[in-house]
């Protein structure tokens, strides 16, 4: 029995089954709790404070390019949904709708906000003219309603947390400048601070969002093989500014419709970062984002209890000064032991035990959770070594991840090799296709994989069609996906 299955009994192993440990996990690590409402969940202060970083990381990146925040409303009317035939389409299966309000049948039902296409594309429309208006740079945080069938807390939820930018430009090269510029920043961020490796390409044309020209997306390996689309940026070309009478006089004086933009990423992400990085012993939170980085126990017997507390609470404000998430447990009616289990479940990343020999020596123990390791060092030093471990950390995370992505992702060149593949191992495949929708079809059909995108940078590019033999148009990543 290996030792990450006795260390924390409630947690279902990931080998023996993955959904049951990520819902062990999420739950044991007090991240959610179930609603009364099917699909829905509610946000415990740990989950929440995760997306918080993940909002302020974010947020600052946005603004750093130029968009501003902006709130629009969460109900929709039914005809702004009939003016884009190919969004209404893509969406209408998931869509509920505000029938009665006040006790009395309303004229036109509401749909709750699926996404905000409709609603920001009837408002620019009135906020557009000229194009001196232009490029229009607004990002909105929300919720929004999707009534999926089957869920999955994070991951898949009726109710979910997002940013949607939605942007508005003179010409399509400033259109797609943007699309590619808001999908390098999910790049960076899902990278640089959640410590994922993404795969970045375009989707295929049934892949792509709904009412877009060219959809294009970051895709994440999880520890059971399978998918997670962990952000897309989308070029509308004018389809919407078509549909919502998007115009401005160009600088010739002429009428020009407006080429728009749109990109998004939502709470999905906590479960992606917790089914990439997580193990039998529980979460394992990349620093950028942990709400807690650093947990300090004082250790020892009450006679030396206060001194230990005492300088404990020296070393913590010295951390806090230097913005680093810290918090001290010293608890007198839980045993060490039993807090380093708990932290270790909760995903802090470094534990900090200080005990009476400690003092005396003038040093500090240091406990990373990804590699296990303990590590003395000087108070002096504290604070740097907790920053330098932090990042080391993060960079171990990040490597660990790409090093599994990279053993469960291999190049095929048939659909009967690519089911081998899944039958023995997980993951994804790398392959060519036609181009054609009944061999992206038989693919889904026959193994469960849909193509995740056709990647920017392929480790090769494949020549044959995985599924006809004729000539590939591209390569294209295929894999089961959340």
């Amino acid at each position: 029995m290996s030792n990450d299955k006795q260390f924390v009994k409630e947690i279902t192993p990931q080998g023996e089954d993955f959904s049951r440990w990520y819902i062990d996990v999420i739950k044991k690590a007090d991240l959610m709790s179930y609603s009364p409402v099917r699909g829905c969940i509610v946000f415990k202060p740990d989950g929440y404070e995760i997306w918080e970083n993940i909002q302020r990381e974010l947020d600052s990146k946005f603004k750093e390019t130029g968009h501003r925040n902006a709130y629009f409303p969460l109900f929709i009317p039914e005809s702004f949904f009939q003016k884009e035939k190919e969004h209404v389409e893509g969406f209408n299966p998931e869509l509920p709708w505000v029938t009665e309000a006040g006790g009395e049948k309303l004229e036109e039902r509401l749909a709750i906000r699926p996404t905000s296409e409709t609603m920001i594309g009837h408002m620019y429309s009135e906020w557009i003219n000229s194009y001196r208006d232009l490029p229009l740079l607004i990002n909105q945080w929300a919720n929004v309603v999707r009534w999926e069938k089957r869920t999955l807390p994070f991951l898949r939820t009726t109710e979910f947390l997002w940013q949607e930018g939605h942007t508005a430009h003179e010409d399509e090269q400033d259109a797609r400048r943007e699309t590619m510029q808001m999908l390098d920043v999910y790049r960076q961020f899902a990278e640089d601070f959640l410590a994922i490796p993404v795969i970045v390409g375009q989707k295929t044309p049934s892949e792509k969002f709904a009412g877009a020209i060219d959809t294009f997306s970051i895709e994440a390996m999880m520890k059971d093989g399978k998918a997670v689309q962990a952000g897309t940026s989308h070029y509308l070309g004018t389809n919407f500014a078509v549909a919502f009478d998007i115009k401005f006089l160009d600088r010739e004086n002429q009428h020009q419709f407006a080429h728009t933009t749109s990109w998004g990423v939502s709470t999905r992400l906590i479960g992606a970062l917790i089914m990439v990085h997580g193990d039998d012993r529980g979460l394992v939170l990349p620093p950028k984002v942990a709400p807690t980085q650093v947990i300090m126990i004082p250790i020892g017997p009450p006679k030396t209890r206060d001194q230990v507390i005492a300088r404990v609470d020296e070393l913590y404000a010295d951390l806090k000064k230097a913005g680093v998430r810290v918090k001290v447990d010293d608890r007198a009616d839980q045993s060490p032991g039993w807090k380093f289990n708990e932290y270790e479940m909760r995903g802090v990343p470094i534990r900090v035990e200080l005990g009476p020999r400690d003092m005396e020596n003038g040093q500090v123990v240091l406990v990373s959770r990804v590699s296990g390791e303990k590590k003395t060092v000087q108070q002096a030093n504290f604070v740097e070594e907790v920053q330098n471990l932090l990042a080391e950390i993060h960079q171990q995370m990040y490597d660990k991840a790409k090093q599994f992505r990279d053993e469960h992702y291999i190049a095929v060149d048939s659909i009967d090799e690519f089911k081998t593949f899944l039958e023995t191992k997980r993951g994804f495949a790398l392959a060519g296709w036609c181009g054609s929708n009944a061999c992206e079809e038989q693919v889904k059909q026959e193994t469960g994989a849909t193509s995740r995108n056709i990647p920017f940078t392929p480790s090769e590019t494949k020549s044959t069609c995985l599924v006809c033999g004729d000539a590939a148009k591209h390569t294209v990543v295929f894999g089961r996906s959340y």
